[in-house]
């Protein structure tokens, strides 16, 4: 039997273990603001993951909540089950399916993580180069008629494992985000049913391994 495709879990976890100028009136000031206004973030993802030759190798769709700083969960609920959990000094990865548990410590690589940018502290610039895509020409006026502004951000430490994460905003709320990692692959997220500052049972970013499952890590 085939192994699943990578999903958002798997590619959020690899990027944890591994950690301007404002011309259209604001992308970077929309990201700055949302984190800003934000200590809690309840969505629904849908997600597509695209390989280098431009295939779709993989589509999922699930539930993320975030309660910053540095605690999140990561739901897949279709086409299968995975859980990511960081409670704030530990990365939790489950996977029913194969009945194993990973666990990290968070350490500094978070700083360098898509997580950072949603889960982490404000100071974005510390981590990330941002600039908005209006000033990278085709890209950006060819999604235009989207309603969606680009801010493109590259982080400053190669251990991250992505080139770059793309952040679209509509309407100054978070819409969109893109993951280009080191191999060439994209992981395409969208999200909807957007709630900033619901309230989250402390629960939820807190996890016990269950009892039939193998434990893997530290």
């Amino acid at each position: 039997m085939s192994r699943k495709p990578p999903c958002l879990a798997g590619v959020l976890f690899a990027a944890l273990l591994s950690g301007p100028h404002t011309a259209h009136a604001g992308t970077i000031d929309d990201l700055h603001r949302f984190l800003s206004g934000t200590r809690t973030l309840r969505a629904d993802f849908a997600q597509t993951v695209v390989a280098r030759n431009g295939r779709n190798v993989q589509t999922a769709s699930g539930v993320m909540m975030i309660a910053r700083p540095g605690k999140f969960r990561w739901q897949i609920e279709q086409p299968y089950s995975q859980l990511l959990v960081g409670d704030g000094e530990k990365v939790w990865m489950h996977d029913p399916e194969l009945r194993q548990v990973t666990v990290r410590k968070v350490g500094a690589a978070l700083g360098g993580s898509p997580a950072a940018l949603l889960a982490g502290d404000n100071t974005i610039e510390k981590n990330f180069n941002l600039r908005e895509e209006d000033k990278l020409g085709e890209t950006r006026s060819r999604e235009a008629s989207d309603g969606i502004a680009w801010l493109e951000a590259r982080p400053k430490t190669a251990e991250s494992g992505f080139e770059k994460i793309r952040l679209g905003f509509a309407a100054h709320e978070l819409k969109m985000m893109e993951l280009h990692d080191s191999l060439g692959q994209t992981t395409k997220l969208s999200f909807s049913r957007i709630e900033r500052n619901p309230r989250l049972p402390p629960t939820l970013f807190r996890f016990v391994p269950p009892a039939d499952a193998d434990l893997v890590g530290e």
